[in-house]
């Protein structure tokens, strides 16, 4: 995978000795320990991790398990207990030392590491050099047509990044630094980087257990939270919990079941021409996402698919499977099935391929209108899948958020009644602008953060 900002270069080392000669052909840019020699910014190309992933539009590329921070790091920490910052001439053991220490140091900062590049000695089995980097690093291309509101990404262009080498004497040595960040740091919000995040096995087994006991996983999180003593507490999130159900859920869907459901659906196609079907299967094909709808459903669409809503509420009874259908309104008033799926997780890069399954499904005709709940991954597939789309909140979810986010104030039950009597009985836009910020007012609620972003959103 290509990384923008970089050249890729091949190096083939012949010596060890080669190996280090190179160094004093040219430099980065970044200070090292040999006075005057220069290093070529493309010195490293095969790749160590992961690569981007469409489903991490909230976070960076992923970067290697490492071992927990031991004595490595012991060794450079300073006197007051804190970890030294990284210099050029500092030695480990390993280096898997030296990604301990640059993430330890990383995320007392406040900024996430990933591995940019590895370098194999001629053998092409020992590793010689590793180059790791702020996960800010190099620069992200959309595929959005939305100006007005672009994807987030992580990469600005951050050149902070340490280079170490194995010496002589068989340590790794840092040989390069440049510690100069172009972006405020979030010490404090550190442990939400992916590199700092870990599912504890206590966690994954009550997920599993609470899974098959059909409670929902924003329930078994939340359960969590409360254990540790908040969500500052835990060394994982969410979407970790959502990543590791989405593999059991895979387990638990065997391969009989998988042939099963298809057999059905080309039976079913096989009695009605207009039948459409898409299977999703991984990498060891294990059904993974499916998505259907029958002649009604397209039929229905042609007349009534001006606007429609999406929703993932609704869980199946034996593999507690989102199940996402897609409902219009017809002429009477009525809901009208368009098309539904059964996804194995509710990230970006799942509901890319329900939307486009269902995109192709209906003719390449996307919705003039789209409402669904306030999911962020919802909003980014929208954005790729359909950017010519309006996307709308419903208002249903929002509201039934409304008691839980005003949890702890004295007066809840009149501002509740504020928040009804703006919403549902202003007839216009500024009627409704006027009457909010009057609430907003009255009960000093200016630093109250979702009331603040929903307001920003009201144009959704």
């Amino acid at each position: 995978m290509e990384f923008p900002g970089f050249v890729n270069e091949t190096i083939i080392d012949t010596t060890v000795d080669d190996f280090w000669a190179d160094w004093a052909e040219a430099n980065g840019g970044c200070r090292r320990e040999d006075e005057g020699e220069r290093e070529p910014a493309a010195a490293m190309a095969e790749r160590d991790g992961q690569p981007d992933s469409a489903a991490e539009l909230d976070g960076e590329p992923a970067m290697d398990d490492v071992p927990e921070l031991d004595g490595a790091i012991k060794q450079n920490e300073s006197d007051d207990g804190s970890i030294q910052a990284p210099d050029v001439g500092m030695q480990f053991d390993s280096k898997e030392a030296v990604y301990d220490f640059y993430k330890a140091y990383g995320k007392r900062l406040g900024f996430p590491v990933r591995t940019r590049s590895t370098t194999k000695h001629k053998n092409g089995v020992d590793m010689v050099g590793v180059l790791l980097e702020c996960s800010h690093a190099g620069s992200r291309s959309t595929r959005s047509k939305n100006q007005l509101k672009p994807q987030p990404s992580m990469q600005m262009g951050c050149g902070a990044k340490i280079r170490a080498r194995t010496n002589y004497e068989g340590l790794w040595e840092i040989s390069k630094i440049c510690l100069e960040h172009n972006h405020p740091m979030s010490p404090t919000k550190a442990r939400l980087f992916r590199c700092y995040r870990t599912l504890t096995p206590q966690a994954m087994r009550q997920v599993a257990i609470n899974d098959v006991a059909g409670i929902r996983l924003h329930k078994t999180f939340n359960a969590a939270v409360v254990e540790a003593g908040g969500y500052d507490q835990l060394p994982f999130i969410e979407k970790d919990c959502r990543n590791y159900i989405e593999k059991v859920r895979q387990l638990r869907l065997g391969s009989g079941d998988a042939m099963a459901l298809q057999e059905f659906f080309s039976k079913m196609q096989a009695q009605s021409p207009g039948f459409f079907y898409v299977l999703d299967l991984d990498d060891e094909s294990r059904l993974r996402n499916v998505f259907w709808a029958d002649s009604r459903c397209r039929y229905a669409y042609k007349d009534f698919g001006d606007v429609i809503t999406f929703d993932t509420t609704y869980l199946t009874n034996r593999y507690d499977m989102p199940f996402a259908p897609f409902v219009g309104v017809n002429h009477h008033g009525q809901s009208s099935l368009l098309g539904c799926g059964l996804i194995s997780n509710e990230d970006t890069q799942t509901f890319v391929w329900l939307f486009t399954a269902w995109l192709e499904c209906m003719e390449g005709r996307a919705p003039m209108g789209i409402i669904t709940d306030q999911d962020r991954a919802m909003q980014n597939a929208i954005q790729i899948v359909f950017p010519n789309t309006r996307h709308r909140w419903c208002l249903w979810h929002i509201m039934k958020k409304v008691p839980e986010k005003m949890g702890g104030i004295t007066e809840k039950k009149e501002i509740l009644d504020a928040i009804h009597e703006s919403i549902y009985d202003s007839q216009y836009i500024p009627q409704f602008e006027q009457s909010w910020n009057d609430m907003i007012q009255r009960y000093s609620l200016q630093d109250h953060e979702w009331l603040v972003v929903m307001y920003n959103e009201r144009h959704r």
